[in-house]
């Protein structure tokens, strides 16, 4: 993919004194260092490498360093590759399915003011959603596992707390003698997903709120009332949440690109960045509330800002999570067992989508000759500065 005419970078240097004035009373460490890390992306503050190729000894210049910071848009495609790479052995040789989990918007205030909580709480109310309805022998009657992926943006860059779930089309049944595959075009049915996922994240934000685990200070200081609370949680009890699932997808190397799209994803790509005037930015994004058409939005640079740091995540927090079969702490056990019993059992039509299954390559190879490039020399900033 070509390098985009305009980058986040660009408009931070522009109008990000103008964003830290603005927002410098809400603004958290980690959004903070997000902020520093983009500035200082690919540019001689962070030092950099001469890159020799091993076979003719062609030398590219000095390649300015990544700040790997994962909030980054020029940093998740490499990270993305690398991921994937390593997840290779963990697919099992079936068909899966793709469910997304969604909170109502009336709760974004404690998504905002408690993310560590109530991103823990979506993760858990989404997993334990799935493997409760899985293990009911009037469903599929069987343990699954989980691939949990966080996503908290829309694409207008709005708050959206939302959580992609890949699951493989069966688990192991209860005497783990065999594997039980679905039946059904979906994995399990969307209306009791639906009942369950609500009922636990309702549950569950009740339980933060009564031992003081969520944060109501600044917009959500008026829900430390508890009447104010029950009476914002109180409906949403009786409201349909956002439960989506596709049907099956093909087999393991299919999921490795589909999970592509997901994982190392950030709020917006440089490559949706269409125009910035010096006051405001202009970018793509697609309005899934009327079937996914292409629109063009522009808003003012701080406010664009604003937006795009709202996505950033607390310290440490982990953002893609494995639960049930593919649990870390049995996953290599689970899966050989699962491997062994989908061998024996009867092969499995998996109707496989167009995907790009082209693989990627994570090295840089020799515009002269084709051979990989290597780091030859290490550059600190004083050095590159002085050059």
């Amino acid at each position: 993919m070509s390098r985009p005419a305009l980058e986040l970078a660009d408009i931070l240097r522009r109008q990000g004194n103008r964003y830290l004035e603005r927002y410098h009373s809400s603004i958290s460490y980690q959004q903070l260092k997000a902020y520093r890390a983009v500035l200082a992306c690919r540019t001689a503050s962070l030092g950099g490498h001469l890159d020799v190729c091993s076979a003719c000894g062609f030398e590219n210049g000095i390649s300015f360093n990544s700040c790997r910071n994962r909030h980054c848009p020029k940093c998740q495609a490499r990270a993305r590759e690398r991921w994937i790479e390593n997840r290779q052995q963990e697919l099992l040789p079936t068909g899966y399915f793709h469910a997304v989990f969604t909170v109502p918007h009336e709760l974004n205030v404690f998504a905002l003011t408690s993310p560590r909580v109530f991103y823990d709480l979506l993760f858990a109310s989404a997993s334990e959603t799935l493997i409760e309805v899985a293990r009911n022998p009037e469903r599929l009657g069987a343990d699954i596992g989980v691939l949990a992926i966080l996503h908290t943006w829309g694409q207008n860059l709005l708050l959206h707390p939302h959580i992609h779930c890949v699951i493989p089309a069966g688990g192991l049944s209860a005497d783990r003698a065999q594997w039980v595959r679905t039946q059904q075009r979906f994995l399990l049915p969307i209306r009791i997903l639906r009942k369950v996922f609500r009922g636990k994240f309702l549950d569950g934000l009740r339980r933060l709120h009564r031992s003081g685990q969520l944060r109501c200070q600044g917009l959500a200081a008026e829900f430390e009332d508890r009447k104010q609370f029950s009476r914002l949680v109180g409906p949403l009890y009786r409201k349909d949440w956002v439960v989506y699932t596709k049907k099956a997808m093909g087999g393991p190397e299919q999921v490795l690109r589909y999970l592509g799209r997901y994982t190392h994803r950030i709020a917006i790509s440089n490559h949706r960045l269409i125009a910035f005037d010096g006051e405001h930015v202009t970018f793509r994004w697609k309005d899934y509330a009327h079937g996914g058409k292409q629109r063009i939005m522009t808003l003012e640079s701080r406010e664009f800002l604003r937006r795009f740091f709202l996505h950033v995540l607390p310290k440490g927090f982990v953002r893609i999570r494995h639960f049930g079969l593919l649990a870390n702490r049995f996953r290599n056990r689970n899966l050989a067992l699962a491997r062994q019993l989908l061998a024996t059992s009867r092969p499995q039509k998996i109707d496989s989508p167009t995907i790009d299954l082209q693989p990627k390559s994570t090295l840089w190879l020799c515009p002269r000759c084709g051979g990989t490039m290597c780091v030859a020399r290490r550059y600190t900033a004083m050095e590159i500065n002085s050059s």
